[in-house]
């Protein structure tokens, strides 16, 4: 089992790497979600460009993410983005501290450029609910990111509560199977006393939530999970914690369906352990001769191998 992180490792190595050694850099990658990425030299060897091209952008302007770019990376946000990317960030790296922890908070801080995008809508949803909180009434909007090909997250705010609706597909039979598996172990787990605290839990296969059920375009098929989570103002209650939160959850979509591929990787390893070993027991195996002893008229033995 790997650990994902919410940052981009690419990024990270790449840019501690060229802040040790600059030189000409021209490199496309794609992360989790389909996001791609551009990473290359400008007009000098020190000057690095980063752009990132996400499928719900229009969405995330809508939910204050230029306000996001703007408080993470300042200055580095290109007014213009590079053409067929969204965002792009100007890298000047003789402008990069000194080795050392501020410079690696720095690079790490580039490389969650994902993350920081994607926490525009939680962000906003998590300040909706104070001022609900405080009104007493009343329901935020229905925020949606399309970040994958017919897959979403809405995210909604309520006076008590926010609430998080993932809706993933499952290409097979098997992974809608594990996936239940696997979801029915949240809700399970909640139960155990140190992790009480932990968001709530709820999973429906085909039947959207309540939340979402006037959402025009959703796909009616059993082949479709919705996975809900509630996050109370205990998972919210602080900037660190809210962070936290907001790095965790965006996670979840990924972790489940590696852990599905894991899953179905150990069982077939297990199956092909199992046939490779009854293939030796047959090849083992020896099967007995049998022999017949029969006289002539004349008295003499003939042996017939049977």
């Amino acid at each position: 089992m790997i650990l994902l992180e919410p940052h981009n490792y690419i990024i990270q190595t790449t840019l501690a790497e060229k802040c040790i050694k600059p030189s000409t850099l021209d490199v496309q990658f794609v992360d989790f979600d389909g996001v791609r990425f551009h990473l290359s030299s400008t007009d000098r060897k020190t000057s690095l460009l980063l752009s990132m091209s996400i499928r719900c952008w229009d969405e995330l302007v809508n939910y204050g993410v230029n306000d996001v770019l703007k408080r993470e990376y300042g200055a580095m946000v290109r007014a213009e983005p590079e053409p067929e990317y969204n965002v792009s960030l100007d890298i000047d790296l003789e402008q990069v501290p000194p080795e050392g922890e501020e410079r690696d908070a720095l690079i790490k801080s580039i490389a969650l450029i994902k993350r920081n995008v994607l926490a525009a809508p939680f962000e906003l949803a998590f300040q909706t609910q104070k001022q609900l909180e405080a009104s007493g009434s009343g329901q935020g909007d229905l925020m949606a990111m399309h970040y994958r090909d017919e897959e979403a997250i809405y995210v909604q705010a309520s006076p008590d509560r926010v609430t998080v609706i993932f809706s993933t597909v499952f290409k097979e039979e098997t992974d809608r199977i594990f996936g239940k598996v696997f979801l029915q172990e949240f809700v399970d787990a909640r139960r155990l006393p140190t992790i009480q605290s932990a968001p709530q839990v709820l999973y429906t296969t085909r039947e959207p939530p309540l939340e979402i059920r006037h959402v025009p375009g959703l796909i009616d098929s059993d082949d479709v999970g919705y996975v809900t989570f509630v996050l109370f103002p205990r998972h919210f209650i602080n900037p660190e914690v809210a962070s936290a939160t907001i790095s965790h959850i965006q996670l979840f979509r990924d972790y489940l369906h590696y852990h599905i591929k894991c899953s179905k990787a150990y069982m077939h390893s297990r199956m092909r352990h199992r046939v490779t070993e009854f293939q030796k027991v047959l090849n083992r195996a020896k099967t007995e001769v049998a022999v017949t002893d029969r006289k002539t008229a004349s008295g003499r033995s003939m042996i017939r191998l049977t």
